[in-house]
């Protein structure tokens, strides 16, 4: 059966990327044969300053419908100071498809990646669930007396019980299916009232999972023991603000943006997968931006459409190419966005020999 993937390259190095994991993916089909078609859509600044429309309500629609999977390069575009684009098509897809898992893994493949002395890939290897559609990222608020001296801005965060439990249930369920023994939650219920919803749930969920150790800690303590631990965690899970911040910190922990792949799913619906790096248009078209993230997350993809032997792989490919010193300057290496591209690409085709 052939599945369907959107691409949507972006802005900044959005497509130098992606045009390496779309070249890891030629060798993928070469080799395992998965069987997926790839649609290139416009979306992104070029297409907005040329037409005014960042993603019309049909395309978005689309997007939920008629996709098995969506690879998303980078939004963020300077001559958009307004970000428009981005925000109506990132977080349009995040909001309007439900895609209220944001899964950020974190794995160290070699420790000279890591700022962190004495830490071994053992000690880092995490996962990050993020709550995807609440928070503070729901835009309830706003300003008045804009730019005068007794201006006032208001922003509130939403947290739903049905929001906050599935959220949680997820990181709980995917713990038990990976072998993990231990979810960790990070919240502020000592300052913010409403995050002794997180706490309720957390513990009414976690109750479900007998062989899974729960633990709770305050945002401020998760971030340093983060720094200090990291050993100490599995699985964590926590809401959007919060999220966005611990994710960022575990990828540096493990090497960087460049090595941070990312899903954002409704379970049994489309998942839109992005590297988090960002859109970095000083760096777009000059062969330096590491396509890493993006490979990683290809590797992602293959996995959760079942095609778990080619995600491998692209894991192991990528894993291979660290270990030997191969990569752009941000991981200590000397090639270019393409040449690692054709190096991953070239050993995920040599998988056919060994």
């Amino acid at each position: 059966m052939r599945r369907r993937l959107a691409v949507i390259a972006g802005d900044g190095i959005g497509p130098d990327v992606v045009a390496e994991a779309l070249k890891t993916l030629a060798a993928v089909e070469d080799v395992f044969h998965v069987g997926l078609d790839v649609e290139r859509l416009p979306h992104g600044a070029d297409h907005y300053l040329k037409t005014g429309v960042t993603i019309a309500p049909a395309d978005m629609q689309r997007l939920g419908a008629d996709f098995d999977a969506i690879l998303l390069g980078a939004l963020g575009d300077p001559r958009v100071p307004g970000n428009e684009h981005a925000r109506d098509i990132l977080l349009g897809m995040r909001f309007q498809l439900d895609l209220y898992v944001n899964e950020r893994p974190a794995r160290l493949i070699h420790e000279r990646l890591t700022p962190l002395k004495g830490k071994t890939p053992r000690d880092l290897d995490l996962v990050v669930f993020r709550e995807n559609t609440e928070g503070l990222y729901v835009s309830v608020g706003g300003t008045f007396k804009q730019g005068t001296p007794d201006e006032i801005a208001i922003a509130e965060e939403l947290n739903t019980r049905k929001g906050v439990e599935r959220i949680i249930r997820h990181a709980f369920a995917w713990a038990k299916e990976h072998g993990k023994t231990r979810v960790t939650m990070a919240d502020k219920a000592n300052a913010i009232q409403a995050h002794h919803l997180w706490r309720r749930v957390f513990e009414e969920v976690g109750r479900e999972y007998p062989g899974i150790q729960r633990d709770t800690r305050y945002i401020d303590a998760m971030a340093m023991d983060l720094v200090r631990t990291p050993e100490s965690f599995q699985v964590i899970v926590t809401g959007n603000l919060f999220g966005d911040i611990l994710s960022d910190l575990a990828s540096m922990l493990v090497g960087g943006l460049g090595l941070a792949p990312s899903a954002n799913r409704h379970p049994g619906g489309v998942t839109m997968y992005e590297p988090v790096h960002g859109s970095a248009p000083p760096l777009a078209g000059k062969n330096v931006a590491n396509p890493m993230a993006a490979i990683l997350t290809l590797a992602m993809m293959l996995a959760d459409l079942g095609a778990a032997d080619a995600g491998r792989a692209v894991e192991d490919a990528v894993d291979a190419a660290i270990g030997q010193g191969v990569g752009t300057a941000d991981v200590g290496g000397t090639m270019g966005t393409r040449e690692v591209g054709d190096w991953v690409a070239t050993r995920v085709r040599e998988a056919r020999a060994r």
